[in-house]
């Protein structure tokens, strides 16, 4: 299936807000999402447009601010020539390569925090309509936090991440060795 990239064929985006939520700024984690009612699993959450960051851009301005924390890595396809036809095609064995760029979602997209283990929100995001899509994972509960995964290479102390007693870990590997 070929994607039609044409400016034309993506010119409106209907946008969608479940109407279930409240920010709070006194948490453990800073401000975040939370729901002001019930929520069933695979509720659109939020559309959020995205504003895709020259690489210049961000090396130069946001690398060095408080927004950058904000950025979600997003993929721009790179045309190259091919061989067999005068334009790429978006999909198939012969995909675009792709360079990485910093993108900044509005809406509710950049106030959802981390969570490794309680993430009850999933996103997608549609390169061409330059989206993101969340929706709820399962149902979620009135008062419960909104979170999404932010992947492994987090940047923070995860404070969802089980605590590790660094003196049991040291009794441990004591107790490990043996003597001859």
């Amino acid at each position: 299936m070929d994607i039609n990239f044409s400016p034309e064929a993506f010119t409106i985006t209907h946008l969608h807000r479940c109407p279930n939520l409240v920010i709070k700024s006194d948490t453990p984690k800073g401000r975040g999402v939370f729901a002001s009612a019930p929520i069933p699993a695979k509720t659109i959450i939020d559309v959020c447009p995205v504003l895709v960051l020259g690489l210049e851009e961000n090396k130069e301005h946001i690398e060095k601010s408080s927004l950058y924390h904000y950025t979600y890595n997003w993929p721009i396809p790179i045309s190259s020539p091919s061989p067999s036809s005068s334009s790429p095609s978006p999909s198939g064995p012969h995909s675009p390569k792709t360079e990485t760029h910093q993108a900044l979602i509005l809406g509710l997209g950049s106030m959802f925090n981390h969570s490794t283990h309680s993430q009850n929100v999933v996103w997608e995001r549609d390169i061409v309509r330059q989206i993101v899509t969340y929706r709820a994972l399962r149902d979620i509960a009135e008062g419960e936090e909104l979170c999404i995964s932010y992947g492994s290479h987090l940047t923070f102390k995860d404070v969802d991440a089980p605590s590790v007693n660094v003196v049991d870990e040291d009794i441990n590997q004591l107790n490990q060795i043996q003597l001859d």
